[in-house]
């Protein structure tokens, strides 16, 4: 039975994940904006001052119905054996932090030294150069070992026999999760039908950009979150898609936020935890080999390294199937036993999150704002184990239904020969196609996972790239040659159903 207060915290949480991106969301954040300013709002009781007007007027009785008696866990993933299978990986992993903390004889988190800390000052525009005995690091975990996870997911209410077609037992992934099909694709991605103008292949043709500059000028101008979202969905011109990204996140870069990002800085100053060498050799294996994102090396590390010491990004476990992790520290830096204040444990590829938008935002408080709020909406579905849309499991699901119905032929011979085409293609999905498309196109296809509020063009973008020609082969070893948005145009309108 949860108390009044974690209910009613946990009812705001799932509320404004399902407000943020609308028009009502921005109405909402520019009043409050303005209401900041009367004297008559106080900051320190306004949460009391919301809760009794809520009772007084009679608005709490039209709040959607919540269900008390259900627990925490069940309101954040309904289906048990989904919450069974992350709690069984979380475990997993955290057993290999702790074998990896004993092994190597070094804590989950300490104190530095006042001579390491007065160091770290002095590098911290120059991490780069610092390779902290990295060789007896391995791996926590990967695309590599979180796919066996996914494949050997059964739910034990189904009945698989139940399956009216044969090629639903072709793929790796047989749980019964509700996807969309290309019809429902369709309707919900009408704004990238073959008739409508989309920036990155329109401006290519020579269409006068003039058509443009008005409506994307008064966004920016207006503030207007909804409407920059709407308009993402047929993409951002180079030059105003930071801005339009930070509006649609609601990132700002005001004072406080500054300051909160000094206070993090000061975090890793002072505290050194056992992830920031995992960090470390994410960076190096993945960012720092990449000929697109070696240059921002130092910046992954300044902004990675914050992410793991911010408590704010706990909050989005309040709607997230995964719990933080938890342990005994050797130092008591933290009472409640997180030992990773984010409670996310960086995996090989994480960085790669961060490294697109460094072409976006060169102020590393700003750099940082935006990368959270991209990770607390969209990134940690690409490694937790749910059954939302948006999540990975059903990501899968999607990419080998599609392919299934279009391509049957390449599908069929593909696991006959021993290749399952999600083998393949998780690698690309997890990461968001970070590191395998080109920068330009990379940002075309993220102008759409914030337009349309979606991570399903990442499952049909890795079906195109098993489509596009009968010899895959030469495709698949490098994407960075694609066009992504003709390519999922084609895709969703052009092909017969």
């Amino acid at each position: 039975m949860m108390d009044e207060g974690t209910e009613l915290s946990l009812s705001i949480a799932h509320i404004v994940q399902r407000l943020k991106g609308s028009h009502l969301h921005s109405q909402i954040e520019r009043q409050a904006k303005d209401c900041l300013h009367r004297p008559e709002i106080k900051l320190e009781s306004l949460k009391e001052d919301v809760r009794s007007f809520l009772k007084t007027s009679g608005r709490l009785s039209q709040l959607p119905p919540s269900h008390p008696t259900a627990p925490l866990e069940h309101l954040k993933e309904p289906l048990a054996y989904m919450r069974k299978a992350q709690a069984s990986w979380e475990k997993r992993i955290l057993k290999s932090l702790n074998s990896m903390s004993t092994e190597l004889g070094v804590p989950l988190a300490r104190k530095r030294p006042g001579a390491e800390q007065k160091e770290l000052i002095n590098k911290w525009n120059e991490m780069g150069t610092d390779e902290p005995g990295l060789q007896t690091l391995p791996r926590v975990f990967g695309p590599c070992s979180h796919l066996p996870v996914l494949i050997s997911l059964r739910n034990p209410n189904h009945d698989s026999c139940e399956d009216v077609s044969a090629r639903s037992h072709w793929g790796l992934i047989q749980v019964p999760l509700n996807i969309r099909d290309i019809p429902q694709l369709r309707q919900a991605y009408t704004e990238l039908n073959l008739s409508s103008g989309q920036l990155g292949i329109d401006d290519l043709a020579h269409v006068h950009p003039g058509i443009y500059r008005k409506q994307k000028d008064s966004l920016v101008v207006e503030q207007d979150s909804a409407a920059a979202q709407q308009y993402s969905r047929r993409g951002c011109p180079t030059g105003l898609r930071a801005a339009l990204w930070a509006l649609i996140l609601n990132s700002t870069n005001q004072l406080q936020d500054m300051m909160h990002y000094e206070q993090l800085r000061a975090g890793v100053i002072q505290h050194n935890l056992l992830v920031d060498n995992l960090i470390y050799k994410d960076v190096k294996l993945t960012a720092s080999n990449d000929d697109y994102y070696f240059v921002f090396e130092d910046f992954l590390y300044q902004v990675l390294l914050c992410f793991s010491r911010d408590t704010a990004v706990l909050e989005h476990f309040k709607y997230n199937s995964a719990t933080p992790p938890k342990s005994y520290l050797h130092e008591k830096i933290h009472s409640a036993g997180i030992f990773i204040y984010s409670g996310v444990i960086p995996f090989h590829g994480f960085s790669m999150y961060v490294a697109p938008l460094c072409f976006l935002y060169n102020e590393p408080s700003k750099l940082y704002s935006v990368f959270r709020e991209m990770y607390i909406r969209y990134f940690f579905r690409l490694h937790s184990i749910s059954s939302s849309f948006s999540g990975i499991v059903s990501l899968c699901l999607q990419f080998e239904r599609l392919l299934q119905t279009h391509l049957p032929q390449l599908f069929y011979h593909l696991r006959q020969i021993g290749a399952q085409p999600l083998r393949i293609a998780f690698k690309w999905m997890v990461r968001a196609f970070s590191g395998y498309l080109s920068t330009d196109q990379l940002l075309l296809l993220w102008d759409r996972i914030l337009g349309y509020d979606s991570l399903e063009v990442v499952a049909e973008l890795s079906d195109l790239s098993f489509s596009l020609t009968i010899a895959p082969q030469a495709v698949l070893a490098d994407l960075s040659t694609l066009k992504v948005i003709p390519l999922i145009q084609i895709f969703l309108f052009a092909t017969a159903i």
